[in-house]
């Protein structure tokens, strides 16, 4: 497995969900504006502080950028603590809607 490949991959893939430019990105993270891009690009990759500034950047935990059968952690993220406080009865509803919603993906 080419760890670099996935590591770019992901990226790319939860910047566009969160809907940043990879130059906002890059500035946001008090880099240079190309940062992201030679990341994404395979022409460089963040030091390990780098990395846990692209996951808190990403609202996510280091564990949720690599665990790729989650496709959105920063949004299960925000569905699990929505959950907290909910009744049983709530719960179990919410848990239906989704079960439907993966059943008819076919």
């Amino acid at each position: 497995m080419d760890y670099t490949e996935m590591f770019r991959a992901r990226l790319t893939q939860l910047r566009l969900e969160k809907g940043v430019s990879a130059r906002d990105m890059s500035l946001s993270l008090g880099q240079s504006e190309s940062y992201i891009n030679k990341i994404e690009n395979s022409r460089a990759m963040p030091s390990m502080s780098g990395f846990f500034y692209i996951c808190e950047y990403l609202g996510i935990t280091p564990r949720d950028f690599f665990n790729t059968e989650v496709q959105s952690p920063a949004a299960a993220a925000r569905v699990s603590a929505a959950l907290t406080g909910l009744t049983a009865q709530e719960a179990e509803h919410i848990l239906a809607v989704i079960e439907d919603i993966t059943k008819n993906r076919g």
